[in-house]
């Protein structure tokens, strides 16, 4: 059976999008009818004989309603088209700045290793962190299509102003926003509300223009001109039902998925002090965004309200403060209150808590966390797919502890795009000796960026033979930020580099048919494109899941009469009831190629059907009671490519 959480939260996502799509022509309909209304009565002279409703159906009631279309159309599609480049569009729109992964500003890395902790045990990439250093509000949103390409951006406020568990709460809410599908919706929602918003805009440019410049006419020409700017005003009036119908819509889509985002922080962090803290010093300071004019655009975004507004009430996108407070911890606002109270003045606040641990400052961890083991390959009790878009215990104290065993030189270089690509070279050569590695990489081309460079790759090695197989996902996961900086060309020639390297010697293993899965996912030109839903039931990708798991049945049986009937077994669960028994053949040859194309078009599947292949999975690699570092690894990639973020396998 489905598990209710993450599928079901991904299928309601989409559902969401078709309810926006609903209210968007709503909010059209309402205003063009509006805007007809002034047409007719600015040309009744010339229709005086005509009723409204056959007057809309004339020449000049087509002409205007057209005209409104087009108008609300051009707007949504122009900011649709500005916002084609994902989260770090929308960060550039606000005037967000990019941190440097190796910064040393310690609030900078505070919030990266918060952010690198919890990516690592949600099992998604690490987000590309921005601050917005002018906003002294605290307040914070992630932008993007998909978890992949997704950016986190904090205000200069909230880097300064909380302390390191009430950050944590925020990053935590954040994350819960990335797992549950609602990043995608927020930023179509954007493009939506600047079309019905352009005649207002339109109104407030027609209104200065005829009054602005008054007094240059005639007494004839100013009746003209008055006569004008009313029709500016008319627009203007109608544009604030436009404005009325915006916030109506961001409201609708955003309030409940903001307390569900503030129970999903308690659930990861297990500290409801930490964002109830947050949230509590916003009712004191406010989290409004005062110097960028998308404020209003991004409400519906943000971790709080970040635009001042009239009948907040009815229109706010999120609960009120209280609210939000009480619904995490039953008392909790009076706890708070009292204290406020009783504390120190707000400017000694920055930096401290309660509860905060005293971790290192490059480890710092989770609440809770302990050094724990590194290995993420412990077996679970429970479908594996009721663990995917959540956050665990085990997955938290994973990522502190192995955090913490990397070297600061290793992991300084991941951070930069040379050393992101030498790492790509190290991961596929770490194992084999140091003749073989010279051969290897003597296959490279000697080009620029792209030529293994020994001093880089002698950083890296040690630490991946000492550290062990578990680092090797992880590494690369936080190397992507790093990557993602590649230009189109240069994500091609790494490609094609690592690909000389996997064939050097004329076999690919498990672990580097993960790594370039994992790569041409996350590099690809449309890796932050959101794939349509083509297929509602497995007749169509049967071919495709049995070359799937005809792989995982080799890893999990010895014998081919005993891979065999692991994949028939597997199959039947799937397979069209009409053929007999719903057997499966034993592919042979299973390429990477093949292997990605057979991912793509299960990730084409609704998400409610994509569980039961991640727990057929897990079935056919622990057939034989045992899960490899590099099974683990495939496991994961499957994951990854069905858009279904996994975290460490645990008890």
């Amino acid at each position: 059976m489905a598990h209710p959480g993450f599928f079901q939260r991904q299928a309601n996502a989409r559902r969401n999008t078709s309810l926006l799509v609903v209210l968007f022509l709503i909010a059209v309909t309402l205003i063009t009818l509006a805007v007809c209304v002034v047409g007719y009565f600015v040309t009744r002279s010339e229709t005086s004989h005509l009723a409204f409703q056959d007057w809309v159906q004339s020449t000049h009631g087509l002409y205007t309603a057209v005209a409104v279309i087009a108008v609300i159309g051009i707007g949504s599609l122009v900011r649709w088209v500005d916002l084609a480049g994902g989260g770090h569009r929308v960060a550039k729109m606000v005037g967000a700045r990019a941190v440097d992964p190796a910064t040393r500003d310690s609030d900078e890395r505070r919030l990266r290793n918060i952010v690198e902790e919890m990516a690592i045990a949600s099992g998604i990439s690490v987000p590309d962190v921005y601050v917005m250093d002018q906003e002294t509000g605290i307040n914070a949103f992630v932008a993007g299509y998909t978890p992949g390409e997704a950016v986190m951006v904090v205000t200069h406020g909230t880097l300064t102003q909380l302390s390191r568990d009430e950050l944590q709460g925020v990053v935590a809410h954040e994350f819960s926003h990335i797992l549950n599908g609602d990043m995608r919706l927020n930023v179509r929602l954007i493009a939506i509300l600047a079309g019905i918003l352009m005649i207002g805009q339109i109104g407030t440019f027609l209104t200065q223009m005829a009054f602005a410049g008054s007094s240059r006419y005639s007494s004839r020409d100013r009746r003209g001109q008055a006569a004008f700017g009313l029709i500016g005003v008319a627009l203007l009036v109608i544009g604030y039902i436009g404005v009325f119908f915006g916030r109506l819509i961001q409201s609708a889509v955003s309030r409940q998925r903001e307390m569900l985002a503030d129970a999903s922080s308690v659930q990861f962090t297990r500290n409801p002090d930490g964002i109830a803290g947050a949230l509590f010093k916003i009712g004191i300071k406010s989290g409004y965004l005062d110097t960028t004019t998308h404020a209003s655009d991004m409400n519906h975004m943000c971790f709080s309200e970040s635009a001042r507004m009239k009948l907040s009430s009815l229109l706010a996108s999120h609960p009120p403060i209280p609210e939000r407070i009480e619904a995490i911890a039953p008392g909790m606002m009076a706890r708070l209150r009292s204290r406020h109270r009783d504390s120190q003045p707000a400017s000694s606040l920055k930096g401290t808590s309660a509860t905060k641990r005293a971790t290192p400052e490059g480890t710092a961890g989770f609440a809770g966390g302990s050094s724990g083991s590194t290995s993420p390959l412990n077996h679970t009790k429970e479908p594996v797919s009721h663990s995917v878009g959540t956050i665990n215990r085990a997955g938290e104290d994973y990522a502190h502890a192995l955090l913490g065993r990397l070297p600061s030189t290793f992991r300084n270089l991941l951070y930069t795009r040379a050393g992101a690509i030498q790492l790509c070279y190290a991961l596929l050569i770490h194992e084999l000796s140091d003749e073989d590695q010279q051969a290897y990489l003597g296959q490279l081309e000697t080009e620029s960026l792209f030529t293994p460079n020994p001093t880089l790759l002698d950083k890296l090695l040690p630490s991946l033979s000492e550290i062990g197989q578990g680092v090797r996902l992880p590494a690369l996961e936080l190397a992507m930020p790093a990557l993602r900086k590649l230009d189109p060309d240069e994500r091609e020639h790494l490609l094609n580099a690592c690909e000389t390297l996997i064939r050097a010697d004329r076999k690919v293993s498990l672990f580097e048919l993960t790594m370039i899965g994992f790569l041409r996912k996350h590099l690809a030109e449309d890796a932050a494109r959101v794939p349509v839903v083509r297929h509602r039931n497995y007749r169509a990708v049967e071919h495709h899941l049995n070359v799937l798991f005809s792989l995982l049945a080799r890893l999990g049986a010895d014998r081919p009469d005993q891979q065999q009937a692991l994949l028939e077994e597997t199959m039947a669960g799937f397979a069209n009831s009409r053929q007999k028994g719903g057997s499966g053949e034993l592919a042979q040859q299973i390429s990477h190629r093949r292997l990605r194309e057979a991912l793509t078009e299960l990730n084409a599947l609704s998400p409610l059907l994509k569980p039961a292949i991640i727990d057929a999975a897990c079935h056919c690699i622990l057939a034989d009671g045992t899960i490899r570092p590099t099974e683990y690894e495939l496991i994961r990639l499957i994951a990854d490519q069905l858009d279904c973020p996994m975290p460490p396998l645990t008890t």
